[in-house]
């Protein structure tokens, strides 16, 4: 009764901010997002952003200039100036120079003419030109991020400034003193604040105030203003693009007569309805309260941490989506996995794939959040870009490259089927060439991101090929994160991988490593050179796998290179295949203190080290493992006391 009570009251409230709030939101921008803007002849969206200057394929990028502003204006003041509103505005800025130096920058404006002045290029900005400098004409307020030292008032090619009716600023505060270079091609963060009195600026996610004046804009403004960007390029040319914009300000306008009719025409109709909506809503609220509520701390938990990085993927809609796969269309599935279903579709005129997350999936939301917060801020060429991702009623959808020749388990597994076709059998330049894709993959994930990320699932059902057979790792589904670098473990209270591909320690400890993302490897490369696949394990047979065992056993017998696929008809160099599959016994050595880190994997396929050192017979796993007695090449040891699982969980 009391969350009744308690939505009866916040829905007239939320009518109540609708008509208090002028707001906004572009986390991105679309070709639609057109309509609601106002774009001068120079300035376009493209690949969602907005060229405030464009990068005009090839021509000539100089001495132009643009404006970009927001179609609504904005109630700044009435009255006899007694009132003023306030506003919240952050936005990111992307300017990359194309000469050295870039030139000019952008600026923010606030102004009451949104026309874009003639000759407004060069030092300009967008913002005046040489009649209207300096006067009250140019009717514009805007805070310039200038990258460019145009005369002897400017204090560097690398500042913010307050500009009133004027290029020449009134206040102005170089960025290099926060290590900021404004035209480096990074993405810069920015949030303005003005509470009617004064003017703040803060930069960067932790918002570091870099700006502050009082200022009164009623008196150099006209009531009514329209809000956005200029900027512009002189003979020193630079990219000047916006990628995401939000505003938040206090209406001020209207009628207050009017307003109270825009107020109780809505709450007098919520009145009417609650009754009858509060009693749908009874009848729903336990079953669907917490499939909801999970729902939307999943949306608000994954937007939180893709804010954390611009370069995260974008958001997409359900329509999108369904326009894209011809609305799920049988014909157009790729594939099906463990998780959901995977369709081929087109954005944008481009191929992607779209992995519709299963509803009957318990680990499907694990997997999501997985993928979104870790692939989603990874880019290495090995890894499969994941482009966006949606969540709207109740579906889970995830948007990735599109990879024209699949998963690579289609082309290494024979099966001893002559009835394979000759031109699918990939030959020994192609496989090894994929081994080494993985490896560099591998290695990024371990060694090369800010934050370790363990992939505990590579098999080759997850490495995916590019038109020229390249290999990409996917499916980051059960990819941790590990906060602080140092670190080699992930704990878990259930096992996570692919029986046949799991190290034998994961079955009796609680932690995922970075020497069971090895072992993984290992198998593969064992799948890849041998055309096999891995086997079952079980307790019954001490975690062994046949394609190991098997490796093993030519190994001993002084033939490694044996085992390679037959459909290679052994041409491939020996000397090579001895080296990958002694790589990959070595990885597979049932004691993980011997077992060499990806890095040393991708030396030894450099030829910058030697192979690892192999016993000839394959050692009896046990456990606990004991760590070498002698000071070994490798340090990358997990060395520490672990707990047992509780349940399994593969895929």
């Amino acid at each position: 009764m009391g969350s009744t009570l308690l939505a009866y009251f916040l829905i007239p409230a939320l009518f109540l901010v609708q008509v208090t709030c002028f707001q906004f939101n572009f986390s991105t921008f679309l070709k639609e997002d057109e309509s609601q803007l106002t774009l001068s002849r120079n300035s376009y969206i493209v690949l969602g952003a907005i060229q405030v200057t464009p990068d005009v394929n090839g021509g000539s990028m100089q001495n132009l200039s643009g404006r970009a502003l927001y179609k609504k204006p904005f109630r700044l003041w009435k009255g006899n100036h007694t009132t003023i509103a306030s506003f919240n505005t952050s936005f990111v800025l992307n300017i990359r120079s194309q000469t050295s130096p870039g030139g000019e920058g952008v600026a923010f404006l606030i102004t009451g003419n949104s026309s874009l002045p003639d000759n407004s290029q060069g030092q300009w900005l967008g913002m005046v030109n040489a009649n209207t400098n300096g006067s009250s004409q140019a009717s514009v307020v805007a805070v310039e991020f200038d990258t460019r030292k145009s005369d002897d008032q400017d204090m560097d090619g690398n500042h913010i400034g307050l500009n009133i009716n004027s290029i020449h600023s009134t206040k102005q505060v170089s960025l290099s003193y926060y290590g900021v270079n404004i035209s480096g091609g990074e993405d810069l963060r920015v949030h303005l604040r003005y509470d009617g009195q004064k003017l703040s600026v803060f930069i960067g996610d932790n918002q570091t105030l870099v700006l502050s004046q009082s200022l009164d804009l009623s008196t150099h403004l006209p009531e009514k203003v329209f809000m956005g960007f200029s900027g512009s390029t002189s003979n020193e040319t630079e990219l000047n693009c916006v990628k995401s914009w939000a505003f938040s300000g206090t209406d001020i306008g209207g009628d207050r007569n009017l307003r109270w009719v825009w107020i109780m025409v809505p709450v007098a109709s919520v009145g009417i309805l609650v009754g009858v909506a509060m009693y749908l809503w009874l009848r729903r609220v336990y079953k669907e309260e917490d499939l909801e509520g999970q729902g939307a701390r999943l949306q608000g938990n994954i937007e939180d941490e893709i804010k954390r990085s611009n370069l995260g993927p974008r958001r997409f809609g359900l329509k999108e989506l369904k326009q894209a796969t011809g609305n799920f269309n049988p014909k157009n599935k790729l594939g099906k996995g463990g998780f959901g279903t995977v369709y081929k579709g087109t954005w944008r005129n481009n191929d992607v794939a779209v992995k519709r997350v299963s509803k009957k999936s318990h680990q499907g939301k694990q997997e999501f959040i997985a993928e979104v917060t870790t692939i989603g801020h990874l880019n290495h060429k090995n890894l499969v870009k994941l482009i966006g991702w949606c969540y709207e009623k109740r579906e889970f959808l995830l948007v990735y490259e599109y990879m024209p020749h699949g998963s690579l388990d289609k082309f290494i597994f024979c099966d001893d089927k002559p009835t394979l076709q000759e031109e699918s059998t990939l030959n020994w330049e192609q496989r090894l060439l994929i081994i080494q894709g993985v490896a560099q993959a591998l290695d990024y994930l371990h060694n090369g991101c800010q934050k370790r990320v363990l992939h505990r699932d590579i098999k080759s059902s997850n490495i995916m090929l590019d038109s020229e057979f390249n290999a990409k790792l996917g499916d980051f589904g059960l990819a941790r994160t590990i906060q602080e670098k140092e670190k080699t473990h992930h704990s878990t209270i259930e096992i996570a991988g692919t029986p046949g591909y799991m190290a034998p320690e994961t079955f009796l400890i609680s932690r995922a490593t970075v020497e069971t993302d090895v072992y993984s490897f290992g198998v593969l490369v064992m799948e890849v050179v041998c055309g096999r696949k891995p086997g079952n394990q079980s307790e019954l047979n001490n975690y062994n796998n046949s394609i190991v065992n098997r490796v093993w056993d030519y190994y001993r017998k002084g033939s490694i290179s044996g085992a390679a696929d037959s459909r290679m008809d052994g041409d491939f160099d020996e000397k090579e295949v001895e080296c990958v599959l002694v790589i990959g016994l070595g990885c597979c050595h049932p004691n993980p203190h011997y077992r060499p880190s990806m890095r040393t994997v991708l030396q030894v396929l450099s030829g910058e080290a030697d192979p690892p050192q192999v016993p000839q017979e394959r050692p009896s796993f046990v456990w606990p493992a004991m760590p070498p007695s002698f000071n070994h090449m490798d340090d990358s040891l997990t060395g520490s006391q672990l707990t047992p699982f509780t349940d399994l969980s593969g895929r």
